[in-house]
């Protein structure tokens, strides 16, 4: 934002937003609801009068700053949400934590970087929507399988009365969770044919071997539909399966491997579709065989099969038509 005139940073909290003003060294607490965030910008209102020169900036914190975001960009405001890791390490050395100095730093890497610095923009009604099925949905699995374990380990106890109804409560209970995943794969089935977009990449992503549900919906939400990027070896770096080399000078060489600031759900999910795909697909298991004769570690060539599914997933919604297995067409 070349034109900034005045850069804003916010410290978000569950319940309070500390905002600092970069440029007169002005600090002020108002509360995280939208009765706080008009407060805010008619705070910020005195010192610019052109709020189309203010940048705000503050760090992407999940649900706390999801209802700032939504109120500035129904507003038209200008606004930054960024990693609270980059915003940290670009800090320099700092001795205090509080939200004042969170907010002082904020403003001022805001005001550093606003020249490079792109306007934020939250996903639509729809892939927010999935998003937030989609982490329940493994909240409830993870503590379905939690339940599983425990019952596993009661079971194998002598039988006694209290041994007993302790494992008939946990069969309820894990009964009760599976109904609950069944209906949210239903609220899931039924979003993506209602919007027309999301369903027809999800029945392209679907095509290839080694995708399935949970897979293709993840990558919907966190490609945003495949707009945010705009290759596969962008996304392959996001997921962390992206070798990146390590060395300096003519002593310090480490072997190339992915780095550990990285969507490791995403990483997982697509190690476990690479093991389905060479099991399932001809070609992808000769290639991780290959890889595997040329004498790479078997999880080196499991980390190119997971690239290989990438680009395959990045081509077929270019293209917009399903994967083709050319394998069974082979003389």
């Amino acid at each position: 934002m070349k034109n900034c005139e005045l850069a804003v940073g916010i410290d978000v909290s569950k319940k309070t937003l500390d905002v600092f003003i970069h440029n007169h060294s002005k600090h002020r607490v108002f509360d995280n609801t939208k009765s706080g965030y008009i407060s805010l910008i008619k705070w910020v209102g005195k010192f610019c009068d052109n709020e189309k020169s203010v940048l705000y900036c503050f760090e992407h914190t999940g649900n706390y700053s999801l209802k700032l975001a939504i109120f500035m960009q129904t507003n038209g405001l200008v606004y930054v949400q960024e990693n609270p890791i980059v915003v940290k390490r670009s800090s320099g050395l700092v001795r205090m934590k509080t939200d004042r100095v969170d907010a002082e730093l904020i403003a001022r890497y805001a005001w550093l970087h606003r020249e490079e610095l792109e306007c934020s923009s939250i996903r639509d009604e729809a892939l927010l929507e999935l998003g937030r099925l989609l982490s329940l949905r493994d909240q409830l699995v993870r503590n379905r399988s939690g339940l599983m374990g425990t019952l596993e380990e009661l079971s194998g106890l002598l039988s006694s009365p209290s041994t007993d109804v302790s494992c008939k409560s946990l069969k309820h209970t894990i009964a009760y969770l599976s109904k609950q995943i069944l209906k949210l794969e239903k609220q899931i089935d039924q979003l993506l044919k209602r919007e027309e977009d999301l369903g027809k990449n999800y029945k392209l992503l679907t095509s290839l071997k080694g995708v399935g549900r949970i897979l293709a919906c993840q990558l919907l939400y966190h490609t945003c539909n495949f707009e945010r990027f705009s290759s596969w070896r962008q996304f392959s770096s996001y997921c962390g399966t992206a070798p990146f080399e390590h060395s300096s000078g003519t002593s310090v060489f480490k072997r190339a491997k992915g780095h550990p600031l990285s969507d490791r759900k995403m990483k997982s999910l697509l190690s476990m579709a690479s093991v389905s795909a060479i099991q399932h697909d001809g070609e992808l298991r000769a290639y991780y065989q290959r890889k595997v004769a040329e004498g790479k570690p078997k999880m080196i060539a499991l980390n190119n099969v997971r690239n290989k599914l990438l680009s395959r997933v990045f081509a077929v919604i270019k293209r917009g038509t399903p994967y083709v297995d050319l394998c069974k067409y082979a003389a």
